[in-house]
Formats: C-alpha cells, sequence, structure tokens
C-alpha cells in the first residue's frame, strides 16, 4: 500500500531546465507543482469530504439526543438498521476514506514534493558559473538547498491539512446551524468577522517577521561553516574567542528576530482565547435561550454545543497552521534568492561539442576587469601554436589566473574572443570545452571521497590499472597505500576528509596530478603545480610533468621561474597587459623585467612584489 502512494509522483521525472525561473513566490511553487497536479487535486477532494464527514457526525449525534427522548425498544424498533449503518460507515468506511487522505498527504506529497524542490534546485545551482559560487558562502548556498524543501512540502501540507479543511468545516457548521435555526448563524458570523480580522492581522506580521528569523538564521548558519571551513586559520591564529564573538553577534541577532515573531504568537492566542470564549457563550446561549422558549430540541443545543466546542479546539490549529504556512512561504521566498537566480553563463542555443584537433588557442583583444576599471586582463593579442608550451608569469593581480579562468570559460570575456581551433568558446558547450581541458591548482582541494573517487574524477570510466599508473606517475602510489581513515578503510578506499584535510598539500597536490594525468586532456594548465611538494619530491615529479606536456598545449603559471625555464616561450604579464615574450634566454638578454625578476630571485621564487 505505501509503495502505491509513494509511486504516484516520479520526484526525478524529466522537466524543461529554464536559466531564468520564476521570481515571484506563487509561479515558483506552481512550477514545481506541475507534476503533482492530479495528487494535490484529490487531496483538495478529500481533505474537503472528510471535514464533511466531521460535520455530519456531529449532526447525527444531536440526532441521536432526539431520537433517545422516546421509549427504547421503539426507538430502535424504527430505527435500530440506521443506527447499525452510521456504526458500519464509522468504523469501516471513515477511517478507509481517512487513510486515503492522510496516505497522499504523507507519503505521496511531502516525501517526493521536498525531494523534487531539493534535485532540481541543487541541479540548478550546480549549473550556476563559478563567480557566481565566489559571491556567496557555500554553506548559506546549502543550507538554502536543505531548509527551502521541507518548508515548501509543510506549505502543501497546510494548504490540504489544515486551510482546505477547516474552510469546509467552516462553511459545513454554518450550514449545520442554518439548518437548526437560522438565527444560530448570526454569533457564528460575528465570530467569524472578528477571527478573520485576527488572522489577518498575524499573517501580515508573521510573514516579514519569519522572513527576518530565517534570513538571520542562515547568517548564523554562514558564519559557523565559515569558521569550520577555515579551522586551520582560527587555531593558527589563536583566534577561538573573536571566532565566538563573531557568531554570537549573529546567534544574537537570530534570537532578537525570534522574540519578535513569538511576540505576534503570544498577542494572537491571548485574543484568541477571548474572541472563542464569545464564541462559546453566543451560540451555546442562543441554542439555550430557543430551547427554553420551546423553538429548539435537546439534540439541537447537543449538537450546537458539540460544534462550537469542537470550532474552539480548531481554531488555535487553524491559526497556527495559517501562520505556519506564512511563515514557510517566508522560508521558501527567502530560499528563492539563492535557487531561483537567473543563470547567466549558458550555452548558446546553437553551441555545439568543441571539435579540438590541434589545440591551438588564440586570443583576441581580450580584455576582462570583473566589473571594474583595472585589475583583470586589457587588450590581449596572443597565439599559442599547437603542441606550444606557455610559461606565464607576472605580479600578483597582473591578469594570469584571470586569463586562465576565462580560458575554461568560468566567466564571459567582457571584450574579445578565445579561439580554440579557430571555435569561439562561447559556441561550443561548457563540458566539451572543459572536456578537453586538464588543470593542476595551486590550490589542490579534494572531495570528500575515497582516493579512488578523486582520481577516477578525471576519467571515471578508467580501468583500475590505467588508475594505478597515473599514479604511480605523480609519485603517489606509495603514500596512497599507506593511507587508512577513521572508519578503517585503507589505501585507494580511504577517505580523504573534507578539500582533503587529512592529507599533506603535497599529498594532495600527487592525487591532483594524478587526476590530471588520468585525463590526459590535449590542454594543458598549470596554476603552481609544485608548489605545495617539498624539493626532492618535486625533482622527481618535475620529469613526469615534462611527460604530461608531450604533445600538448601547455600554459604554466609559475612564480618559481625555474619550473618554466625550459618552457618554448615565457609570457611575461604587467597590469594585465603582455609587456614582454620569449625564451627564456632571449628574455634575460632583453635585461627587462623578466630579468629584473629572475636577478631577484631567491631560492628560484620570484618576488612578485618587485617594481620595475
Amino acid at each position: 500500500m505505501f509503495r502505491f502512494f509513494e509511486n504516484l509522483v516520479d520526484p526525478y521525472c524529466d522537466y524543461t531546465q529554464k536559466d531564468r525561473p520564476p521570481t515571484r513566490l506563487w509561479p515558483f511553487l506552481r512550477e514545481y507543482g506541475v507534476p503533482f497536479r492530479r495528487v494535490f487535486v484529490w487531496a483538495g477532494l478529500l481533505s474537503i469530504l472528510v471535514a464533511a464527514i466531521e460535520i455530519g457526525l456531529i449532526y447525527y449525534m444531536g440526532r441521536i439526543v432526539d431520537l433517545l427522548a422516546g421509549e427504547p425498544q421503539q426507538v430502535m424498533a424504527d430505527h435500530g438498521l440506521e443506527l447499525l449503518a452510521v456504526a458500519v460507515f464509522i468504523v469501516l468506511l471513515r477511517p478507509a476514506l481517512h487513510m486515503f487522505d492522510v496516505a497522499l498527504l504523507n507519503n505521496a506529497i511531502l516525501p517526493n514534493f521536498g525531494t523534487l524542490i531539493r534535485w532540481r534546485a541543487h541541479k540548478h545551482v550546480l549549473r550556476q558559473s563559478v563567480g557566481w559560487f565566489e559571491n556567496d558562502f557555500a554553506g548559506r548556498i546549502a543550507n538554502r538547498i536543505m531548509q527551502t524543501p521541507p518548508a515548501a512540502g509543510e506549505v502543501v501540507f497546510q494548504v490540504f491539512d489544515a486551510i482546505s479543511f477547516s474552510l469546509a468545516y467552516m462553511v459545513g457548521a454554518a450550514i449545520l446551524l442554518t439548518a437548526s435555526d437560522a438565527r444560530l448563524l448570526i454569533p457564528l458570523l460575528i465570530w467569524m468577522i472578528f477571527y478573520a480580522a485576527l488572522v489577518r492581522w498575524t499573517v501580515r506580521r508573521v510573514g516579514p517577521a519569519s522572513q527576518a528569523a530565517s534570513d538571520a538564521r542562515s547568517v548564523v548558519t554562514g558564519r559557523v561553516v565559515d569558521s569550520y571551513t577555515n579551522i586551520h586559520s582560527v587555531k593558527m591564529f589563536a583566534h577561538h574567542d573573536r571566532e565566538l564573538d563573531y557568531a554570537r553577534d549573529a546567534i544574537e541577532n537570530s534570537r532578537r528576530t525570534f522574540q519578535t515573531e513569538m511576540r505576534i504568537f503570544t498577542k494572537m492566542d491571548i485574543t484568541l482565547v477571548a474572541l472563542n470564549g464569545l464564541l462559546i457563550v453566543g451560540v451555546v446561549g442562543w441554542t439555550i435561550w430557543l430551547w427554553y422558549n420551546g423553538q429548539a430540541s435537546v439534540g439541537v443545543v447537543a449538537a450546537a454545543t458539540a460544534l462550537t466546542l469542537r470550532l474552539n479546539g480548531m481554531t488555535g490549529w487553524i491559526m497556527w497552521a495559517l501562520t505556519t504556512f506564512f511563515r514557510q512561504l517566508g522560508v521558501v521566498a527567502e530560499g528563492m534568492q539563492t535557487i531561483a537566480q537567473p543563470i547567466d553563463l549558458v550555452d548558446d542555443e546553437r553551441a555545439r561539442p568543441l571539435q579540438l584537433r590541434d589545440g591551438q588557442i588564440e586570443l583576441r583583444d581580450l580584455s576582462h576587469h570583473f566589473g571594474r576599471e583595472s585589475g583583470g586582463l586589457d587588450g590581449i593579442n596572443l597565439t599559442i601554436w599547437p603542441g606550444e608550451k606557455i610559461g606565464l608569469i607576472g605580479r600578483s593581480g597582473a591578469g594570469k589566473s584571470t586569463l586562465v579562468k576565462l580560458l575554461l570559460r568560468f566567466y564571459d570575456a567582457e571584450n574579445g574572443q578565445i579561439l580554440l581551433d579557430g571555435q569561439d568558446i562561447k559556441q561550443v558547450t561548457q563540458n566539451s570545452l572543459r572536456s578537453h581541458i586538464g588543470m593542476v591548482q595551486q590550490d589542490s582541494a579534494l572531495l570528500h571521497r575515497s582516493v579512488r573517487d578523486n582520481i577516477l574524477y578525471g576519467r571515471p570510466d578508467a580501468t583500475e590499472d590505467m588508475m594505478i599508473a597515473a599514479a604511480k606517475q605523480a609519485e603517489a602510489h606509495e603514500f596512497i597505500l599507506d593511507l587508512a581513515d577513521p572508519e578503517g578503510r585503507t589505501g585507494y578506499d580511504a577517505h580523504v576528509g573534507e578539500r582533503g584535510v587529512k592529507l599533506s598539500g603535497g599529498q594532495r597536490q600527487r592525487v591532483t596530478l594524478a587526476r590530471v594525468i588520468l585525463k590526459d586532456a590535449p590542454i594543458l594548465l598549470l596554476d603552481e603545480a609544485t608548489s605545495a611538494l617539498d624539493s626532492e619530491v618535486e625533482a622527481a615529479i618535475q620529469d613526469t610533468l615534462y611527460g604530461m606536456m608531450q604533445g600538448k598545449t601547455v600554459i604554466a603559471i609559475a612564480h618559481r621561474l625555474s619550473t618554466i625555464a625550459q618552457m618554448d616561450r615565457i609570457l611575461v604579464l604587467d597590469q594585465g597587459r603582455i609587456v614582454e615574450q620569449g625564451s627564456h634566454a632571449a628574455l634575460l638578454a632583453q635585461s627587462g623585467l623578466y630579468a629584473q625578476f629572475w636577478a631577484r630571485q631567491s631560492g628560484g621564487f620570484l618576488n612578485t612584489e618587485a617594481t620595475a
């Protein structure tokens, strides 16, 4: 039975991805709810039916009271079959209808709706550019991915479990009282007017207060995750207390926003109790007055009393459901600030996979300043021939990393073009572009998975022998065999920790090298590829790097000039422009900026703060 309801909707069903999803709340939720349309209709109908049955039971209780005024034997003779039928309905059919109602909510909608939103939101966010991620906290992004689906699920749950039920119940209550005596509707309508006013007052304040509290919680999450992510810096600089103060400011702000929210609920509860007292006295008192004057039966008094007591018990639940509904809408609205942001770095509609034949790179009037007036690249024109090895040097901020990021299309250049074998990288798919480029970065962060998973990330279809051969070539095989994690996994199955923190810098770099070796891409980018290695390992890997470069087009960024002295050509960047280029010997002979860098080296490192 459970499996039937759980499989009514596939949360991973195909859908049309949008680069610009709806940015308004209801269109956003409606789009996610498309696969659930039929389920939502049935849930709404069952909710109304369940409410009607509850009203019917109260009505029938009053009828029973009136029937019991007669002779017992005569009552059973005249109405025994009727009472038996009602009993069978209450024992068998009512639970079955209720079962369908709660199964649709608890098993068909809630698990799948949240899963669908989380899956699609994660899928959308993964398509965002590197620059988009650099402008936000990873912890806050993850928090919104995690908190939005349950909040949206709670919104849907309250719609069908509380709001539709309560509306149907109140309409049924009005019909029931009208059928008994139309005058009984007067106190109920007066109460409904005041109750609606209280709901409106509460909802108008809870929404903003809830969103403020949700925003404050996200700030707390961001600050806490920031501290944990940079725990080495926290400990190294002995800033334990400073981080506590930094987090406490956010935690205190979260407490104050939550206090504001809770004050609204306290005022609501006090007012609601007073209103419900008026409801009970008004409806029950009036029915007693009608009975006293012979205008209502005891059954009518009993039914009216049961109805008002039931409404008294429900009103708090309804109010809480409504405020929960709008509070969770606030959480969804906050989450939309992340998961509904448009994707600006997209493949062109006519984009085709990159067809790389030779590996020639051409930059035409390439400029990129990250929206600022300075920094980045400024009018670069450059051709890197197939199989050519280029060394790239320059002071910090000269534009070296910018050039690499633009080549990978982590950003779209503000001006100019990048061509690979004559193909504009904006006109090819991003995945095909990056599949042809291997890169070893200075920050050799790894995935919190096994060593095997990290190396195979470069080529998932590689065999075990190919993976081990790549690890050996990167001088990583021996230390990998000695690895063990707290879960007892060893060797290539050992997990490396978040960003690879369980490995040394040199070990991480060698695993990264193994991954790129396994990928075997025709274009190779090296950004301080040996910066984390000790001299002995670097010497052993230097031959590996030169072996990797054979037959590839290479761009190598380095401050340690000895690592690029043997390149075919060395480019010197300064303030976003190529100011010198040539072989190592030719640049030394020019006695220019490169020669100054070389002269100022100490142990082969470039003094990147040197002035010309």
